[in-house]
């Protein structure tokens, strides 16, 4: 699985890395990131929820 995350869409809103602290991180202004565009198998269920959960549908999960 890749994720990757639209720094374009991304409002802050922060749910992604409160939901997927292990997937995604905050930069200095509250705005999303990925931490690693791949991820590990124990983390698939945490980035779809991470990506689930964003207002503006900012992240994409690329399931391989």
């Amino acid at each position: 699985m890749k994720v990757q995350l639209d720094r374009d869409r991304c409002q802050g809103h922060g749910r992604c890395y409160v939901l997927a602290s292990s997937v995604f991180e905050s930069d200095d202004d509250g705005y999303g990131l990925v931490v690693s565009d791949s991820v590990p198998v124990e983390l698939h269920e945490p980035a779809r929820k991470g990506a689930g959960n964003c207002p503006e549908d900012a992240i994409t999960i690329i399931e391989d």
